[in-house]
């Protein structure tokens, strides 16, 4: 019996070029700039300084829009992934309109009917017509129009050239108008994707005018000095950054792009433990059930008579928050929840295949300090560390069920775990030490379900 082959020096390359995330970084970092500065720019140029910096929330939109048109540019015009074969498109042959013209009616009868029904959900849902979500929805309700009359040039021009235009979303539009056959089980991944792109799409949205406007509007003289002050701002940055980004992801989902959802998490667990992570569910479980804050104080207040630690506290926490947001921008315009649209490789994801869920449970745990309680009750201490372990214990299923999706879709995930497994700087190691089950072996392998 032959020994195993070694596993590589290097992981396998990653699907999103580390530009991308560089490039929109840069922009989103200069129109910021931009929106701080904008009194003075104004006066430079002699008009009437009238207001103050560009904090609005539509100022926030239009950072995310220049943004993520850098990112789409430079991964046309400079890494060509409109040329990758996963694209499904080729551009060398396209069909004249007349043989894709009924095809393309089926698919926008889906799409149309997919937005219909979304649109339902958003009304049905009383959350999302009160407090930050109504401003998505002012967003969403402004952009129906438009997107149906520009799907329409769209849909017509890359069924010309996919090399499959019978879709997944073809597959809901033939169930519903009832003239082809079509396969239930491509309907469900339609479903799948969409399901994840509204629901995500509006909260990203109804996040985004929040840390924008405190970083637009920010006054820094005060910070340097000021260990708290000037980690809070960081992390506010950093929070921004990623908000600002993973946005764009789940907006340019094109194949154009390479950006497709090529399908959404099978696995219902997947979906339990992703969107108990976010609101209305986030509300009443994170917020209530397993709340891990009750009578403490923060790292700030424990700190407060050491002024070393305090620096060095703060710098460790923005090293975290820095960590997460870095796993985003590495996405690049790939950014989204329960979804596989290629493997990352690059960047945080070099040392751990979950750089955004270590850093964030290790953010909380450092900066909540949920053993540490004013109270000075034991049950309190003993609740609230319990309760953040349950977290952490949510984002250790979650990374599970992702795993388990990619290990099933995708060959260079498979390369990319063992990889890991062999050389990651955190994985290799913990995987030694506590002996981690590889969803890959044995039984601790992780199965397909059927419905991350």
């Amino acid at each position: 019996m032959s020994a195993p082959s070694p596993t590589p020096s290097r992981p396998p390359a990653s699907d999103v070029s580390p530009m991308v995330g560089l490039v929109g970084l840069a922009v989103l970092i200069g129109y910021i700039l931009f929106a701080r500065s904008f009194p003075e720019i104004s006066a430079a140029f002699g008009y009437p300084v009238d207001r103050g910096p560009l904090s609005g929330p539509y100022s926030a939109m239009l950072c995310m829009v220049l943004t993520g048109g850098a990112m789409a540019a430079w991964s046309v015009f400079v890494d060509k992934v409109h040329r990758n074969p996963s694209t499904g498109i080729d551009w060398d042959n396209p069909r004249k309109l007349d043989a894709v013209i009924d095809i393309s009616i089926t698919k926008l009868a889906g799409l149309w009917a997919t937005w219909f029904i979304i649109g339902g959900l958003y009304c049905l849902g009383r959350w999302y017509w009160e407090g930050q979500y109504l401003f998505a929805m002012q967003v969403l309700g402004a952009a129906v129009v438009p997107l149906v009359i520009l799907s329409v040039p769209y849909v017509l021009w890359t069924d010309r050239v996919l090399k499959n235009p019978r879709d997944h979303t073809w597959h809901f539009g033939a169930m519903l108008i009832g003239r082809d056959a079509y396969d239930f089980e491509e309907v469900k991944h339609h479903w799948r994707s969409w399901i994840i792109k509204g629901f995500f799409t509006a909260f990203m949205i109804s996040i985004i005018p929040i840390g924008f406007q405190t970083v637009v509007e920010t006054q820094t003289s005060e910070l340097w000095a000021n260990p708290v002050l000037l980690g809070v701002f960081l992390f506010e940055i950093l929070f921004v950054i990623d908000v600002q980004i993973g946005t764009v992801g789940y907006l340019l989902t094109f194949r154009p792009l390479d950006a497709h959802i090529r399908s959404g998490n099978p696995f219902l667990g997947g979906w339990i433990a992703a969107l108990a992570c976010y609101p209305p569910l986030a509300w009443g479980l994170l917020g209530n059930i397993i709340k891990y804050d009750v009578n403490t104080a923060d790292w700030a207040y424990w700190f407060a008579d050491y002024p070393v630690l305090l620096w060095i506290w703060a710098a460790w926490l923005v090293f975290l928050t820095g960590i997460y947001a870095w796993a985003t921008v590495a996405f690049g315009i790939r950014f989204s929840n329960l979804t596989y649209r290629g493997v990352i490789t690059s960047g945080p994801y070099r040392f751990t295949r979950h750089p955004a869920y270590v850093s964030k449970n290790l953010f909380w745990w450092c900066s909540t300090m949920p053993f540490l309680v004013t109270s000075d009750s034991y049950v309190d201490m003993i609740r609230n560390t319990v309760f953040i372990a349950l977290v952490s214990a949510i984002y250790y299923w979650r990374a599970r069920t992702e795993e388990a999706h990619l290990l099933a879709e995708d060959p260079k995930y498979r390369e990319y775990y063992d990889w890991m497994q062999e050389h990651g700087l955190l994985t290799a190691r913990l995987a030694k030490l506590l002996r981690w089950a590889n969803p890959r072996k044995g039984q601790g392998r992780l199965e397909p379900q059927a419905a991350e």
